[in-house]
């Protein structure tokens, strides 16, 4: 999927700002017999569709770590690779920043880079300064988080001001980012299985929402740009205050003990019992009135009757109506569509895919997949007991599902 045709679905939480550490091109090159540089090139690629990918869903900040501080003591081979790179980049983008109304920013030290390239990247800020309450592009070229805060600690010495006097707010004029309209990270994202910040932004991410990935820079495309976008708009951030959201007070054991009894009675004709079963089980977990919980559980029985008989769409629909009634219930902020076309998913998989219910679990519930993980292994296990005709099993796996999902989400 090219990056001018991604779109989100609608109500998607977009950040204002993302920020990337640029990991894996030489792990990338490594693995396919290439040398360090052309592996280089190969992520400044994929920056470039990033970057459009970024404009186009209307993030008006994207910070991209490419070179820190540590970086220098590389081989000198590698380093004037990457430091052509850098010329390359920015000779030939200077003219999409002014079409697209994009202001450069250099976040680090000047001093220590090539004569020609501190020029050009003067030049540019200078020029482009004017877009950035439009988009920011922050390049952090010879950057380290430390020596930035070192650095703005010097400039507020030399500015003369008082000790007493100096607060967060006046320590933040002397940062690389200050006059930015988002200069704090919603969503920092790090490629290529890395699981440290190495120093990017520390004080600028103290409140960043972090996504790191297995996929190496060359590899990592707008889709996987999307994904993570979708999974930043699933959390619930909190700030250190309280959290806005309605709180779900269901009893784990009551709930699994309820869903289990209409699991064991689903191979009846369709009546009475099961759907006593479905709508005492949704009126515990919801909390829903008897008369919501019993038109929900009338949507939830008539899927699986379609499903039984392999009338996908037609279980999809009924699904739609369920998760539409249960969205205008709880005013949680999931997609209908998408919550019931990843249900049907599941249910044609006999639901032991884990990666579609983890998948499923934050879509309903606007957790991380990461959060969701948990929960999602155990609700698999209990659908294998389940299939496989182990009630006790599954009993067991559903109370310990729901005791996850209740840590997460309560």
């Amino acid at each position: 999927m090219s990056e001018t045709t991604i779109k989100l679905p609608k109500g998607t939480v977009i950040p204002n700002h993302i920020a990337m550490i640029l990991d894996g091109n030489r792990r990338w090159a490594r693995s396919k017999g290439l040398k360090p540089w052309e592996g280089h090139y190969n992520g400044y690629l994929a920056v470039e569709k990033l970057a459009r990918a970024v404009r186009t869903l209307g993030i008006h900040t994207f910070t991209v770590f490419a070179f820190s501080t540590e970086n220098w003591d590389r081989p000198n081979e590698e380093i004037d690779a990457i430091m052509s790179l850098f010329r390359k980049a920015l000779k030939e983008k200077e003219n999409e920043f002014h079409k697209d109304k994009v202001a450069l920013v250099h976040l680090g030290r000047k001093d220590r880079l090539p004569e020609d390239i501190r020029k050009m990247l003067i030049k540019i800020e200078s020029e482009t300064a004017k877009y950035k309450n439009n988009h920011i592009y922050n390049l952090a070229v010879d950057y380290g988080g430390r020596s930035e805060i070192v650095r703005a600690c010097q400039k507020a010495i030399e500015s003369g001001i008082k000790p007493q006097d100096l607060d967060e707010k006046k320590f933040e004029i002397f940062l690389d980012t200050y006059g930015q309209p988002y200069p704090n990270p919603d969503l920092f994202i790090r490629t290529s299985g890395e699981q440290r910040t190495s120093g990017l932004l520390p004080w600028q991410m103290v409140y960043a929402e972090y996504l790191f990935s297995d996929v190496h820079l060359p590899d990592f495309s707008p889709e996987h740009l999307k994904d993570a976008i979708l999974d930043f708009s699933r959390r619930r951030r909190r700030f250190g205050g309280n959290d806005a959201m309605e709180h779900f007070t269901f009893d784990p054991k009551l709930v699994a003990s309820l869903e289990l009894k209409w699991w064991r009675l689903d191979n009846l004709p369709y009546g009475v019992s099961i759907m006593q079963y479905a709508v005492e089980h949704l009126r515990k977990q919801f909390g829903l009135s008897k008369e919501l919980a019993k038109e929900a559980a009338g949507y939830m029985l008539y899927a699986i009757r379609y499903q039984d008989k392999n009338k996908f769409e037609k279980a999809k629909n009924s699904l739609k109506k369920f998760y539409k009634l249960l969205k205008s219930e709880l005013k949680l902020a999931f997609e209908p569509e998408i919550v019931a076309s990843l249900e049907v998913e599941m249910r044609k998989k006999k639901g032991e895919d884990e990666d579609l219910e983890k998948e499923h679990l934050a879509e309903v519930y606007r957790i991380s997949l990461f959060q969701a993980a948990k929960a999602a292994h155990l609700r698999v296990l209990a659908n294998i007991a389940r299939n496989k005709g182990d009630w006790r099993s599954a009993e067991d796996y559903l109370e310990k599902y729901y005791n996850a999902l209740k840590e997460r989400i309560a």
